[in-house]
């Protein structure tokens, strides 16, 4: 476990259970140097522990980079819930981890993820104060859109010479809260969709209100685009299915995309623009990180308007030295996490 956490650069990572409601979590914490880490709560099945465990640390350590180079004054963290075969009182285990939260000290604040809701959030809060993205504070699912979309411009810009979406093809995989707002507001711009997801209702919805050209998902990364926009879950970009992409530029929602950090200058060679997925997807962490803090809806507009820019500075800077957006990224996200 340790020899995990070394790799990771990981400051703490704990583990609790409650008996009785059946929760077991996990809290990764990757680093505190710029202040508190936030990070959401995902609740999902594992295949075993230590699945969990490294899912854990690697969004932590996401979570800190994403705040970084975001200009929060946040650190990253991140929490797993495995979710049990049978949830007898739900509201119960998630309060019994807002105990777990509590008992943190502050050190942790925890968010709305995959597989939770703002529901889950308002039970958390009923043990500690130490979580947002509550029923009062709103879903960050469109503020994570929207700093998505943005990026998707600025990605068209580098790569195509365009900011301009109308005509282009856009392959978007994930329909879920994230993908189906990103879709929204591609189909608003005029961009072509194509859009995979495993539950077809959601797929046959983009078909009929977004006139989107559903693909199957084992084929969507095939499909000749423009740009392709994961926004499902991580890992999908490894050797093998960037030799078979089809398309100039990928840009998405989901956290870690790539498999690993070779991956970035498989793309590089492929002549593919990356947007490094914890630049492009940080609207969500703004908005629940300025809400928590009492911020206006002004001001948190003005902040998820820095995610073009600092995309842009970072294309820039890559085209400039001829190395992967994804590497000068970490850089100086590493720069400003460890001094």
């Amino acid at each position: 476990m340790f020899a995990l956490m070394k790799a990771a650069r990981l400051e703490a990572l704990h583990l609790a259970r409650d008996p009785v409601t059946g929760l077991e979590a996990i809290v990764a914490i990757h680093n505190t140097r710029l202040g508190p880490a936030l990070g959401g709560c995902r609740f999902l099945d594992y295949p075993d522990t230590e699945s969990a465990v490294r899912d854990a640390m690697r969004l932590a350590q996401g979570m800190s980079y994403k705040a970084a180079l975001a200009g929060l004054e946040l650190g990253g963290g991140k929490a797993v819930l495995i979710r049990p075969p049978h949830i007898g009182d739900r509201c119960a285990l998630f309060q019994a981890f807002g105990r777990f939260i509590d008992s943190l000290g502050g050190r942790y604040i925890t968010a709305v993820d995959s597989g939770t809701s703002s529901a889950d959030m308002d039970c958390i809060a009923c043990q500690t104060r130490h979580v947002t993205s509550t029923t009062d504070e709103g879903d960050p699912s469109p503020h994570t859109a929207e700093g998505v979309f943005a990026g998707i411009r600025a990605t068209a810009r580098a790569r195509l010479g365009c900011e301009e979406l109308e005509g282009l093809r856009v392959a978007v995989q994930g329909l879920g809260h994230v993908g189906y707002a990103l879709a929204e507001r591609l189909a608003a711009a005029g961009a072509e969709l194509l859009v995979s997801d495993l539950d077809q209702g959601r797929v046959q919805q983009a078909v009929e209100h977004l006139g989107a050209r559903p693909v199957a998902s084992d084929a969507l990364l095939c499909e000749p685009c423009d740009i392709l926009a994961p926004c499902g879950l991580g890992g999908i970009l490894n050797s093998e299915s960037v030799g078979a992409l089809r398309c100039a530029a990928v840009a998405g929602a989901a956290n870690n995309q790539l498999a690993g950090p070779e991956v970035a200058d498989l793309l590089l060679r492929r002549g593919i623009l990356y947007a490094p997925d914890y630049v492009i997807n940080a609207g969500g962490l703004v908005y629940v990180a300025l809400r928590h803090r009492g911020e206006s809806d002004e001001s948190i507009g003005a902040h998820l308007g820095g995610i073009r820019q600092r995309l842009s500075a970072i294309y820039a800077r890559a085209q400039a030295e001829g190395r992967s957006p994804a590497r000068i990224a970490d850089e100086e996200a590493e720069r400003l996490i460890y001094g």
